[in-house]
């Protein structure tokens, strides 16, 4: 399989960042709700549950304060299994492997309001983030609101960092990711006709969040600078995403 990226590279105060080009300016979007068929190991678009039959792993002791916190705001017209998670002993807890995550019931998230409730289906902090005009980027876990940009770093040993916005893959997950029926980077249906708005423009404020404005700005200014260097209708990277070239488009 083809799996090759077009990839930038800039300085930023000292620091390296490589950003993924083939991903951000491809048209890909979440089609949670308009027939993802999720992550579970059989195609389940009537369950609505995208990625979330597995619940969050939460990052540190922040992440999980603030899942915790944002579970106290909820209310029963947005959470549908509140009670469920207070019989439990909260929608946080540590499985077996010792990590923190998010329950999981009945084969989804505990946030994860079910297809026939009145609010609709989906994530409750998501939802409780719109009615209150917040960003879901601060009641979400942070592995939530993330996907599926990456980031990753690596530490030389002269003290030089190097960070890294890519694209969660399947074998990003490890042996779980094998598990899944589905993963929206490796599909064409989540890339819809090739032809929409980019990555870096509709997940602008994820990927701040995750780099900063002046890792975006440089990442915008060099986009800025392929649209004009090439002809009118020229895609602004020169290698489509491999769910595209394996779609044959």
């Amino acid at each position: 399989m083809n799996d090759a990226h077009e990839w930038l590279s800039v300085d930023v105060d000292g620091d390296t960042y490589l950003f993924d080009l083939t991903f951000l300016t491809s048209s890909w979007s979440c089609i949670y709700g308009n027939g993802c068929p999720g992550i579970a190991d059989a195609p389940a678009p009537e369950l609505e549950q995208g990625c979330c039959s597995h619940g969050a792993h939460l990052l540190d002791k922040p992440d999980r304060r603030k899942v915790r916190a944002m579970a106290e705001r909820l209310t029963a017209d947005q959470w549908q299994l509140r009670d469920v998670a207070e019989a439990a002993g909260g929608a946080v807890h540590r499985n077996d492997d010792g990590d923190w995550v998010t329950r999981v019931h009945d084969g989804a998230c505990i946030f994860h309001n079910r297809p026939g409730f009145a609010a609709g289906a989906g994530c409750a902090l998501h939802l409780m983030a719109l009615e209150a005009g917040e960003r879901p980027i601060d009641t979400k876990p942070a592995v939530c609101w993330q996907l599926p940009l990456r980031l990753d770093y690596h530490r030389a040993d002269s003290g030089h960092l190097t960070y890294m916005l890519t694209e969660w893959k399947r074998r990003d997950w490890g042996e779980g990711g094998e598990e899944f029926h589905w993963w929206c980077t490796e599909s064409p249906e989540a890339f819809g006709d090739g032809h929409g708005d980019p990555v870096w423009l509709t997940l602008r404020e994820e990927i701040v969040e995750l780099v900063g404005e002046q890792p975006y700005a440089a990442l915008t200014d060099h986009v800025a600078e392929l649209t004009r260097s090439r002809p009118v209708g020229t895609p602004v990277t020169l290698l489509p995403h491999p769910a595209l070239r394996r779609n044959g488009d």
